[in-house]
């Protein structure tokens, strides 16, 4: 099998582009994606000040890497939401690679800063970690952008991701989300941060080979909250659909941005969007669910 573009021996193959990749050719291939997907929803240029979510896995590390190499001004966030022994390990990671490659990280603790524990918080509003875990994120994504000056806030979302996503939103016909859900999720409120998907077109397999080429350390486990997951269930029909026509993903999110999501902006554009009445930060109830969180467990604390 040959190198599509060089015609040297490939060593990576990917069935949707019927298409084989040497090393050197692949990387091309990896940051020419990144780059068009940048420049074709305009999510940011060299002027502008990134905070990349890091997580530890291969995506969001792939992401961090890459942008910095391209010349992008990159700061990591990496959020420690106190699971145990794999938020350590991903800090751990996270930290490590920032010191070898000279890159600033800036770290939240949700317990230690905000006494904020997830499995309390869980058991109180009967509502699983998963759904806990991305309120927090979604608020300290957007706070320590808006507070640090940041103009964009990158996320390591990729195909396979997005996907599962858009089929989920659609089972359930989720008009909100679906009217959300794009590469690119323009500032609608003066503090809210623009955020974007700069790997929404690679998947999961693609990221792996960057990471192990480039040899950067990541995170192998999976969130030990993450079995059960319905998108894990969605990833596996998907790939599925994918092993019997390849391309199948990319057609899927890309069809849907190109004609579905039109129909849902109507939905987005009705939202009224508020100032937390105690932080100050953007939400549509009175009380943002972060302050509530805290609110809950200093009320619990107390009886």
């Amino acid at each position: 099998m040959k190198c599509v573009r060089c015609k040297a021996k490939g060593i990576i193959y990917l069935k949707r582009h019927n298409a084989a990749f040497c090393q050197d050719c692949f990387l091309y291939y990896y940051k020419n994606q990144v780059k068009k997907n940048i420049k074709r929803y305009k999510m940011f240029d060299k002027k502008d000040k990134i905070l990349v979510v890091i997580s530890g896995g291969k995506d969001s590390m792939a992401l961090w890497h890459v942008l910095a190499n391209e010349g992008y001004s990159v700061t990591g966030m990496y959020i420690n939401l106190g699971i145990g022994q794999y938020s350590d390990k991903s800090q751990q990671v996270v930290e490590s690679f920032a010191q070898k490659s000279g890159l600033e990280l800036i770290v939240k603790d949700i317990k230690k800063e905000y006494g904020l524990d997830i499995y309390k918080l869980s058991k109180l509003l009967k509502r699983s970690t998963c759904s806990i875990c991305g309120s927090i994120k979604r608020y300290l994504f957007n706070k320590v952008a808006y507070d640090g000056g940041f103009s964009v806030v990158a996320t390591g979302h990729n195909l396979d991701d997005e996907a599962a996503t858009l089929l989920g939103n659609v089972l359930s016909w989720e008009e909100g989300y679906l009217a959300r859900q794009s590469p690119v999720l323009e500032s609608t409120h003066q503090k809210l941060v623009k955020k974007v998907k700069p790997l929404y077109t690679l998947t999961e397999r693609e990221n792996l080979f960057y990471v192990l080429i480039n040899k950067i350390e990541f995170l192998h486990d999976e969130c030990p909250h993450a079995t059960g997951a319905r998108s894990i269930l969605y990833k596996e029909v998907l790939n599925r659909l994918e092993e019997e026509s390849p391309g199948t993903k990319q057609r899927f999110i890309t069809s849907f941005l190109e004609k579905g999501r039109k129909h849902f902006q109507d939905v987005y554009e009705k939202i009224e969007l508020k100032e937390c009445i105690s932080c100050g930060q953007v939400t549509t109830t009175e009380i943002c669910s972060f302050c509530r969180f805290a609110q809950i467990l200093k009320q619990n604390k107390e009886v």
